[in-house]
């Protein structure tokens, strides 16, 4: 064989290894949104087109809006190789608080709200503390917690519900963005916010996603061929502008899918590009070797807890502001909501593994799984398990995968 034909075998070899490491890594990268996207399809067809109905959506993005809340907090905490289970009690607990300040008291909600953030703050200081410098473990201290603030809750509401909210506060879990203006559609209309916003995020994605695909090959790093990355720009345009459009049918965007917008896209950016996010991934891979290096394990720590307290606060009043009450069994299995998202989207139970994306997309297929499961009439003992076997199939996947590498 000459020369010639050796070296071009052996490039066509390294390209199909390229593109066949490309495949790998867009398949981790993206498998769970292939899986969302699957399970929205099955339902969409088991339920005879009920599931992507504007109406259903838009119930959808309100009934769920807190756990994504939650698993963007519960993400850091599981990174750095814990767990907190006291969040759903949390969230009860400050819904008490804001029940109590806002309606009985009559105080201004605004600062009803800075108050019940505050104190959120504080719960995750005072739990962190005991984690973090007193090195109890986590699972004993968050457990303590659970039953703490649920005792407390009910000590506040006196086993009773509180309601209803002023307005202003209530539109925050169940109102939706102004309008701006209508565009007219057939029989009915299209919320002109919805469209405006989704053509916004499409620009901001694809533009995000070019810069990042410049970066690598500007370094000279292994990138995604144009087809796949071209697929892959023009399946996000298709599925922003679709959704966008299927809420603009109906009212528009929820205002609670603005509030969980603006936290994912800010811890993103906190994992992603700061040193804080770095270090929490670094106490999480290995507490020991991060402090070698320099990362303070314990403030680290502290601050992951001080941060699920202000999100658990978040969440607790989006919840209260959907049912527009405070309820003594409000948040009960919250924390478990929040950990299946987690390792549903990727998280490791090891820790030191996990992205903000892959937490949000795990708790939108519970979301879809809970969703969808009550469209069919199953039942809720039922579904109850189906979340389980789910939860199981994503934690040994997990597992197997890492065995293999």
């Amino acid at each position: 064989m000459s020369e010639a034909k050796i070296v071009k075998n052996n490039d066509k070899e390294e390209n199909k290894k390229i593109e066949k490491s490309s495949l790998s890594k867009f398949m981790t990268e993206n498998g769970m949104f292939i899986a969302l996207l699957a399970v929205v399809i099955i339902f969409q067809i088991l339920t005879k087109g009920i599931m992507l109905k504007p109406l259903n959506i838009t119930n959808l993005i309100q009934q769920n809006g807190y756990v994504l809340i939650l698993a963007v907090g519960m993400l850091l905490v599981v990174i750095v190789g814990t767990v907190d289970l006291a969040v759903g009690s949390v969230c009860a607990f400050i819904g008490a608080v804001a029940g109590v300040v806002m309606v009985n008291r009559g105080i201004n909600p605004v600062l009803s709200v800075i108050i019940s953030l505050l104190i959120g703050v504080v719960v995750g200081g005072v739990q962190g503390y005991w984690i973090a410098y007193k090195l109890i473990p986590g699972f004993v201290v968050t457990l303590a917690g659970q039953l703490i603030f649920r005792g407390f809750t009910m000590i506040i509401l006196n086993g009773k519900t509180i309601a209803p909210f002023p307005t202003s506060f209530a539109n925050l879990g169940s109102g939706f963005l102004p309008p701006l203006f209508y565009l007219k559609m057939g029989e009915g209309y299209l919320v002109g916010s919805s469209l405006i916003i989704g053509i916004i995020l499409a620009v901001i994605m694809v533009f995000k996603n070019v810069q990042g695909r410049n970066k690598l090959q500007k370094y000279n790093f292994t990138a995604e061929n144009n087809t796949s990355f071209i697929a892959k720009n023009v399946a996000i345009i298709i599925v922003i502008l679709a959704a966008t459009f299927v809420l603009g049918s109906y009212k528009g965007i929820p205002n609670i899918l603005v509030i969980a917008g603006i936290i994912i896209a800010i811890y993103s950016f906190i994992t992603t590009k700061t040193v804080f996010g770095r270090q929490v991934y670094a106490v999480g891979g290995n507490k020991k070797a991060a402090a070698l290096s320099g990362v303070k394990v314990d403030k680290t720590t502290f601050l992951v807890f001080v941060n699920m307290g202000l999100l658990a606060a978040v969440a607790g009043l989006a919840y209260a502001a959907r049912v527009n009450s405070a309820q003594p069994k409000a948040g009960v299995n919250f924390e478990l909501d929040a950990l299946a998202a987690c390792y549903i989207g990727g998280a490791s139970t090891a820790g030191g593994t996990g992205r903000i994306m892959g937490a949000v997309v795990g708790g939108l297929v519970l979301g879809v799984l809970n969703n969808g499961m009550s469209l069919m009439g199953v039942d809720n003992n039922w579904q109850q398990a189906i979340k389980g076997f789910v939860l199981l199939f994503a934690v040994v996947f997990d597992l197997y995968s890492k065995q293999k590498k």
